[in-house]
């Protein structure tokens, strides 16, 4: 049975349960599998099955203590009714490539494949561990994961949960979604920071007050959270069935995989896909102006003392990627990674040795695309092909540009004229939120004029480009704004400890 360890100390282990109640390692490293052996499989076994069917395949490889016939009724209670689209995650054909549409749950971001999950993983992990305590969930956003998170555990028994985002650090209608966010048990609070304060504010927090009062403990929603990671992998063996199912490939061609980060954690779940056995070729790490894992993985140095830029995708607005930690660890190994993370945390950078950076390049690929040329990608491909981007897979689909037109993958393909496309490889990008969430930049890029208010917006993208407004936005401007607090950094601990005392 696998048990997690800390990619700092592999003598810490613990169920997979354990590891989704505690969210991350006491000694601050993230929790993963003991050995990734134990992952592999036959991936034909997965691919033959509905998107249910493939998640408890996949859940039940990682989260063995569960067992499979409560998997399969977790299963169900996360994805049953809850998204629009009946294959949870289509796969559209736009031109050459494809684009895995991961965002038609109740938060229109792909967030909600996660979150939808996550509750009913954390309910059952307390039950499996006999634990009492009430959690408080603290998650840090740069934009989508609070949404999700508040959706998710809304009023979920048990549990409370706080969210940090930066602010004026996010969409207008991002910051609609959690601010106006129902539930008892839910918390928005804005940060005068960006993700990476609230981020490193949330993990020191796990060190600093793991029970902030009597009766209360902490746990996570970020992808930090092992139980946030595993329901991301399943969308890619959804993507590669649905490529064979269109006859874009055949059996056992590899995939490349095109994927907007910030926080490493979405590529990193594609790392796992290849690690139990899907056919992937390259996983593409598409990054906006904050380049920091194009430079780490163009030559190894990893280095978060750069200037730090607001962009139009504000979702990818990171410098601190936690989830490469479980990365180093399967290629740097335990001493280098708990290294490499001191060196961070001290001197804001380390270096890889070269054999370990050759270990990364075999698979991922570096590039980065700034505002102008992620915009440009959305005018484009809505007036060739009349399909619409938000800014985020906007930022990947120009990535996938560069890398195409550097002949890394294939050549002969045009996004204009894709009938003398000749591929090495199928490419699929991931699309990670809805158009409307970035309304203003969205019709900026296809050549509008903007209204005087988002909901204006929205509906004038609507009007213009046909494409339905997800119900989860479309009501969201008469809502009640429900959470207002601002505060800054350094009373994120006082807040947490006076929000637990409340919660008790």
């Amino acid at each position: 049975m696998i048990e997690y360890i800390s990619t700092r100390d592999s003598s810490h282990k613990v169920s997979s349960s354990k590891a989704i109640l505690d969210g991350q390692a006491p000694d601050g490293g993230l929790y993963i599998p003991e050995d990734l052996s134990e992952i592999a499989l036959d991936y034909h076994d997965v691919i033959d099955k509905d998107f249910k069917g493939m998640a408890e395949a996949v859940w039940n490889k990682f989260f063995p203590d569960y067992g499979e016939e409560t998997i399969s009724e977790l299963v169900s209670a996360s994805y049953d009714g809850k998204f629009s689209s009946p294959e949870i995650t289509p796969l559209t054909e736009v031109g050459c490539n494809y684009v895995l549409e991961l965002f038609h749950g109740p938060t229109a971001a792909f967030k909600d494949v996660a979150l939808s999950a996550l509750p009913n993983l954390m309910t059952k992990a307390r039950e499996l561990n006999d634990f009492t305590d009430r959690i408080l969930i603290l998650t840090a956003t740069s934009g989508d994961t609070g949404s999700a998170a508040l959706h998710g555990f809304s009023d979920v028994p048990g549990t409370g949960i706080i969210v940090f985002y930066p602010h004026e650090g996010v969409s207008d209608t991002q910051k609609l979604q959690m601010v106006t966010a129902g539930g008892s048990n839910t918390c928005a609070v804005a940060v005068r920071g960006n993700f990476d304060d609230a981020q490193t504010g949330v993990k020191a927090l796990f060190r600093e007050i793991p029970h902030p009062v009597r009766g209360v403990s902490l746990s996570s929603a970020n992808s930090i959270n092992i139980g946030r990671l595993v329901p991301q992998i399943v969308y890619y063996f959804s993507a590669y069935k649905q490529l064979l199912e269109a006859g874009a490939i055949t059996d056992g061609d590899k995939v490349n995989f095109a994927v907007p980060t910030g926080n490493f954690g979405d590529i990193m779940a594609g790392y796992f896909a290849l690690k139990m056995g899907l056919p992937v070729n390259r996983l593409i790490c598409a990054s906006n102006s904050n380049d920091v894992l194009t430079e780490f993985l163009e030559t190894g140095h990893y280095n978060r003392k750069r200037t730090f830029h607001k962009t139009t995708s504000p979702s990818m607005d990171i410098l601190v990627s936690s989830n490469l930690e479980r990365l180093l660890y399967y290629v740097c190994g335990e001493e280098h990674t708990r290294e490499y993370m001191q060196a961070l945390s001290e001197n804001g950078e380390y270096q890889l040795t070269p054999e370990e950076l050759e270990k990364i390049k075999s698979v991922f690929v570096g590039i980065c695309a700034n505002d102008e040329e992620g915009s440009s990608a959305i005018g484009d491909i809505y007036h060739n092909y009349n399909y619409l981007m938000d800014t985020h897979t906007s930022i990947a689909w120009a990535c996938l540009r560069k890398y195409r037109d550097k002949e890394w993958a294939y050549s002969g393909c045009s996004d204009g004229d894709d009938s003398a496309a000749q591929h090495h490889a199928v490419n699929v990008i991931l699309s990670t939120a809805s158009p409307y969430k970035f309304c203003s930049s969205v019709l900026t890029a296809i050549g509008e004029e903007l209204e005087l208010s988002d909901e204006m917006n929205m509906l004038k993208c609507h009007e213009i480009t046909g494409v339905p407004v997800p119900e989860g936005l479309s009501k969201l401007f008469g809502r009640e704004i429900r959470h207002r607090d601002v505060i800054e950094v350094a009373d994120m601990k006082k807040y947490v400890i006076d929000h637990a005392e409340k919660q008790v």
